[in-house]
């Protein structure tokens, strides 16, 4: 069964909103894993905007299944907090500063010097390794070339194409799917999967290990409820 992520990130949002300890994210990443999630994703930015440094630190307490986290590991202090907690999975994403949510992945080919100084300093301390790529089999070759444990597909694109021709806007994602299985790379998916797409991507997308889901997921737990809407996400992955 693929692996949900739930990515906190909007929780932490409404808390910087108002200041103070409300909503709390700690009690939210347990209650999560209560409630069936498989891992916590959180991604820190340099502004710390929606996760502090201090919250990578106080998950790092209690999180007791996968704990990934996403970041542009050449800005602020990415790389100091993600070797201090050592997290089960580190997914590197290029993310600019100031950018309002990744919107891109990795040139693979350009940044593969980079990349591959990168992924030896984390894997030397045994943090498992993905990297952000977009649905290109170039990028997922180069990928290969980086040492990289797993991809995660940007999946944007996808979702943005679902509603007009699913099987055209899924047809880039096979075929890179299919090439990171070829070259032995872990696949992980993510970016506007949602209760509305996420099914077929699953169903469609070979070898597919697990899936980071925020935005689309917590908007959800608006209406439904988190308890509910983790649940109604894992039948989509069965």
């Amino acid at each position: 069964m693929t692996k949900l992520s739930v990515n906190i990130n909007k929780i932490a949002t409404l808390r910087n909103s108002r200041g103070g300890d409300v909503p709390n994210l700690v009690k939210v990443a347990k209650d999560c894993e209560r409630f069936g999630s498989q891992g916590i994703t959180i991604h820190p930015r340099p502004d710390e905007r929606h996760i502090r440094y201090d919250d990578v630190y106080d998950l790092k307490k209690i999180v007791t299944t996968e704990y990934n986290i996403e970041g542009n590991p050449t800005e602020g202090r990415f790389m100091e907090v993600v070797l201090d907690t050592n997290p089960t999975q580190v997914t590197l994403v290029p993310d600019k500063l100031g950018a309002i949510t990744s919107n891109a992945g990795w040139d693979t080919i350009k940044n593969k010097d980079l990349l591959k100084e990168l992924i030896s300093t984390f894997k030397q301390e045994g943090i498992r390794v993905s990297i952000f790529v977009d649905p290109d089999v170039k990028m997922v070759e180069g990928a290969a070339e980086t040492g990289t444990d797993r991809i995660e597909l940007y999946t944007e694109a996808y979702a943005t194409n679902y509603s007009q021709n699913k099987e055209m806007a899924i047809a880039p994602f096979v075929k890179a799917a299919e090439k990171a299985n070829e070259l032995g790379l872990g696949l992980n998916a993510g970016h506007d999967l949602s209760l509305d797409n996420l099914a077929y991507f699953h169903q469609n997308i070979p070898g597919l290990l697990e899936v980071s889901i925020g935005h689309a997921l917590i908007s959800d737990a608006l209406y439904l409820g988190l308890e509910n809407t983790i649940q109604m996400y894992l039948r989509q992955l069965q």
